[in-house]
């Protein structure tokens, strides 16, 4: 019989004509069961994964809160008194963690390089009016919510969320395989991404779909990171640059014992993982249900359908999910940028799920 290792490489290696470069890392009970990878990339390969990282931030507040460094119900103006304005002073990092805090949007004339202007956007974000009394509504917050998760942390350790998050992974032997900010030592460790044909079509109704929260020139785009040094580095905490095995071994350590190391303590798992928040997403239009900073099921699947499951995509194909029933996580990762399309994603994470979970 097959293992799992065999199919999934077999797998990728018929896929990469089309996906050009991908990495695929599984966990089983903090042991790494896959780990494999098709084209020009190894596994030591970092790729910018976008809200992929998202799971990555949102851990790192996890473990601070498990630490009792960080109060989920805690008004973010004890910590950041500027954000009290326009009656956001009840605020709490359970609503930005639940996206409810109702600050999804950028300001409109925001540009690129403002992106890497950690300031800028943070003062914007602590005078902004919320769109509706915190808690009271969702909708995804796709840029702004590193920003808010970061100042937070900033705020209360006066440390960046890379420094934190580098002490957090670095147990793991992963501090330099998970990273929002990239050194300029590690950037020619990144894969050079290339969009997908027809990509612009799929830009046009993000656009339309984003428009209210995020300018479109501000969408992720391949040619943003590509040997673009200014924006590898950059502080963005809504993303991330990493590979499938970090993120994959992040998971892992969340909900269970990676070689002897947990990041949070086994009684918080099903309060950081478990379902917090189901409301209907106020942009998008869909039901959405969050965990602390996850939304919960599998890509491809629904909540209900795999309840103990909770991840991140991101826009481009990468995604990074785990089971805390099943004690299985997954992490895929690839050159093909193609913000309309995760279906390898899905096909490759059902397959782990079949045999796994």
């Amino acid at each position: 019989m097959t293992n799992l290792q065999d199919q999934v490489q077999q797998r990728l290696d018929e896929l990469v004509e089309t996906e050009l470069g991908l990495q695929v890392a599984v966990y089983k009970d903090g042991e790494l069961v896959v780990d494999a990878v098709a084209g020009p990339v190894t596994s030591d390969t970092l790729f910018y994964a976008a809200s992929t990282g998202k799971a990555v931030t949102a851990t790192v507040a996890n473990v601070l809160v498990d630490r009792g460094i960080l109060e989920y119900d805690a008004p973010v103006a004890d910590v950041w008194p500027e954000f009290a304005a326009h009656g956001k002073d009840k605020a709490t990092l359970r609503h930005v963690l639940t996206h409810s805090i109702g600050l999804p949007a950028l300001a409109p004339d925001t540009t690129v390089d403002d992106l890497s202007d950690w300031t800028k956007i943070t003062s914007y974000l602590a005078s902004a009016e919320p769109w509706w009394e915190p808690g009271t509504k969702m909708t995804y917050h796709a840029e702004t919510f590193g920003f808010l998760v970061g100042e937070i942390i900033r705020r209360t350790t006066g440390r960046r969320i890379s420094d934190v998050l580098r002490e957090i992974v670095e147990p793991l032997g992963i501090a330099d395989e998970v990273y929002i900010a990239v050194p300029p030592e590690q950037q020619s460790r990144v894969a050079t991404l290339v969009e997908a044909d027809g990509v612009e079509d799929a830009y046009a109704m993000l656009s339309g779909l984003f428009g209210k929260v995020v300018p479109p020139e501000v969408l992720p785009r391949a040619a943003h990171f590509n040997n673009h040094p200014e924006m590898l580095g950059a502080e963005r905490p809504s993303a991330g640059i990493l590979t499938a095995r970090g993120v994959a071994k992040v998971y892992a350590a969340l909900i269970g014992e990676v070689e002897g190391i947990r990041l949070i303590r086994p009684e918080r798992v099903a309060e950081v993982t478990g379902p917090v928040l189901t409301m209907q997403d106020e942009l998008l239009g869909n039901q959405a249900t969050w965990a602390m900073g996850y939304p919960v099921g599998r890509l491809g699947s629904t909540a209900e359908e795999s309840p103990t499951t909770f991840g991140m995509p991101g826009m481009g194909g990468s995604v990074g999910w785990a089971d805390s029933r099943a004690g299985v996580s997954f992490a895929l990762t690839r050159i093909l940028f193609d913000p309309a399309q995760s279906d390898s994603a899905v096909e490759i994470g059902n397959l782990v799920a079949k045999a796994l979970c």
